[in-house]
């Protein structure tokens, strides 16, 4: 290299990247060679190995790691210098994943179906998501010894201190520069899970592991990995993005992940988004065109394997050191939404991998397929954030008679019981087709799936009054706020997840959309002079604050899933180890036929004309509309979706 090699800092490397771009004549640095070196990334998988949904028995074009696979066997051929990644989250997410892990860990020898996709795909490095610990250690263990990849994680240690999993990896691998000279480089990997897995799965870690903070850790192993030779430090960083001040402990650290810690790349996950997105426009020190947050290279590959995460660094050599003087991150997507919602594949199946996957997920399908029961109307999620729901009702009537079981004869058999549920598939980010939708008719081990998404147990808290109000507050922030002196459409739904939007069965009450949210969408309260919850009453009688009641819940709530206050896993009175979706087929299996109706206690405050309320939901809610009087379609919105009003006159 020559005396005159333009070694150029992060910051100026990036400003000059984006000059470059704006002006291609220019070149990036005063060199004949660079090293291009490429990040494949995958995050949230969920098992979902095939284009298949599982929950609709049906192919599904926006799905599936055969559809990556395709992809990064295109993305190595553009740039050999690749590595491949997994984010986490992979074990757990849909039946293939339930159907593992009702036999427990893979027996001696053999190989967790996702693990062996990975193993044939390349992979090299992975870290586990939170969801990675919901069948607990020893699964997770036993899933993980299958890998031909390394296994890292850096903040969860074990009682006597040592980390759980290694917490980084050096990969030493040969690449090829622009000049055909081939060089040995060095790239660490590190490994980030959101600390909030000791909450969410309590019952299988506590007094087995602790979490640490990310940035802590990130900032403790950086300068370790540079000292052992790293050239470049990835993070593989299970945890999502959160702009407000860092208080320690964050479930989404990943945007301060991208701030002065020692890490030149992330990947990132644990919100099913996308990033590099125009969604992300107005986050602070985004570029949503170079992919770049504080001029760290970012990327955030959807989720269900819907986008492959590429992140493209441009080196040159300084000396021993490499220097980067360019970066790029995208996510590629498996698929295309067109006019109306069209779906249209981007790329198809890898032929290799599908066959890999076939004897996994035909059994699969045959334990779906299992009937356990009949409803005698149909089951769906269309209207479920809106108004009262029959799916959200079944889930809060099997929870409540399964508590009420388990305490009988018991200290708490005298209070009342209430129940706390909410709708898992109910739009939003996933999309329109991401709802609820059973007909009448038999009920099978899908349906079941399809109306409770995740491996939560059966739990109940003994709350007070005064909480039973602020849980409600809490699940409402999903709502906006409505002006009734505005007669411009209004949008009643927000941004938040529907699974944060709980109703509570056994209460009554009403929701004033003209005040503010009390909460925002993590449950921190921005509105303390704000209420919306009114006339919230008990068996006809005001609920008054020092009331006691039992809750029934799920093990994510009952133990601060959410952030919902009051709700930290201290007044658990009930931690049953049965899983919901267990509790639900057990309870269709013993009635029999169930005849699904929406428990009718909540509802909005009345809110007279001009105003006018819309909210988005799938176009095949417009087959249900004469069971919602409320409701009127008014034609095709955005993403697939369809517009409705909701009439609040008299709500």
């Amino acid at each position: 290299m020559g005396e005159n090699t333009l070694v150029l800092t992060r910051r100026e490397a990036v400003f000059f990247v984006a000059v470059a771009v704006a002006a291609p004549g220019i070149a990036l640095a005063d060199s004949d060679t660079h090293l291009k070196v490429r990040l494949l990334a995958t995050s949230d998988l969920h098992c979902y190995l095939e284009a298949y949904d599982y929950y609709h028995d049906a192919p599904e074009d926006t799905v599936g790691l055969v559809r990556i696979a395709t992809l990064v066997k295109a993305a190595k051929a553009e740039s050999p210098n690749a590595l491949l990644f997994d984010n986490g989250d992979l074990l757990q997410g849909n039946p293939l994943g339930d159907l593992i892990a009702i036999g427990g860990p893979p027996a001696k020898g053999a190989v967790h179906p996702v693990i062996k996709a990975m193993n044939a795909m390349g992979y090299d490095a992975a870290t586990p998501g939170n969801h990675d610990f919901n069948y607990g250690l020893e699964f997770l263990d036993g899933a993980i010894k299958g890998a031909r990849f390394p296994y890292v994680l850096a903040n969860v240690d074990r009682k006597n201190g040592t980390s759980l999993l290694p917490p980084y990896h050096i990969i030493e691998r040969r690449f090829t520069d622009s000049a055909g000279k081939s060089h040995l480089v060095k790239i660490g990997v590190l490994g980030l899970v959101t600390p909030q897995i000791m909450m969410w799965d309590k019952a299988h870690l506590e007094g087995r592991v602790t979490a640490a903070d990310i940035i802590e850790r990130a900032r403790r192993y950086a300068p370790e990995m540079r000292a052992k030779g790293a050239d470049l430090v990835v993070a593989l960083c299970h945890s999502g993005f959160n702009t407000r001040p860092a208080e320690g402990m964050d479930e989404n650290a990943a945007y301060y992940l991208t701030e002065e810690t020692g890490v030149d790349a992330i990947i990132t996950g644990h919100q099913h988004r996308i990033f590099p997105d125009p969604s992300y426009a107005n986050m602070a020190d985004a570029d949503v065109n170079s992919g770049n947050i504080h001029q760290h290279p970012t990327v955030m590959p959807g989720f269900y394997g819907s986008h492959l995460g590429v992140v493209d660094i441009d080196l040159v050599q300084a000396g021993k050191d490499w220097r980067i003087v360019g970066a790029k991150a995208e996510a590629r997507p498996i698929y295309h939404r067109g006019d109306h919602g069209k779906i249209t594949p981007a790329v198809a199946s890898d032929a290799e991998l599908a066959a890999i996957v076939a004897a996994d997920h035909q059994r699969t399908l045959a334990y779906i397929r299992q009937p356990i029961g009949r409803t005698t109307r149909p089951i769906n999620t269309f209207f479920a954030t809106v108004g009262p729901d029959a799916g959200v009702a079944i889930v809060n009537t099997v929870q409540r008679w399964a508590v009420a079981k388990a305490l009988k004869g018991g200290e708490y058999a005298n209070l009342p019981i209430l129940s706390a549920a909410a709708p898992f598939r109910a739009g939003g980010s996933p999309g329109p087709d991401y709802y609820t939708d059973i007909p009448a008719g038999e009920i099978a081990i899908k349906n079941v799936a399809d109306l409770y998404l995740y491996p939560n147990t059966l739990q109940a808290v003994r709350v007070r009054g005064a909480q039973v109000r602020e849980w409600l507050e809490a699940s409402v922030g999903l709502f906006r706020q409505i002006d009734p002196a505005n007669p411009a459409p209004q949008m009643l739904v927000g941004n938040g997840p529907s699974f944060n939007c709980d109703t509570i069965s056994g209460v009554t009450y009403k929701i004033d959309l003209t005040k503010p949210a009390r909460y925002d969408r993590n449950s921190h309260v921005t509105a303390p002079d704000n209420r919306r919850i009114a006339d919230l009453a008990f068996d006809g009688k005001p609920v008054e604050d020092d009331a006691l009641f039992i809750v029934a819940t799920n093990n994510y709530r009952a133990n601060g899933g959410g952030s919902f206050p009051g709700l930290d896993g201290s007044n658990v009175v009930l931690a049953s180890p049965d899983i919901m979706q267990n509790v639900i087929a057990d309870y269709i299996r013993e009635t029999k036929e169930i005849t699904p109706a929406a428990e009718p206690n909540w509802g909005f405050v009345p809110i007279a004309d001009p105003v006018e309320v819309r909210f988005q939901s799938s176009p095949k809610a417009k087959a249900y509309l004469d069971q919602h009087k409320s409701v009127r379609w008014i034609g095709p919105g955005e993403n697939g979706f369809d517009l409705y009003r909701l009439d609040l006159s008299a709500a």
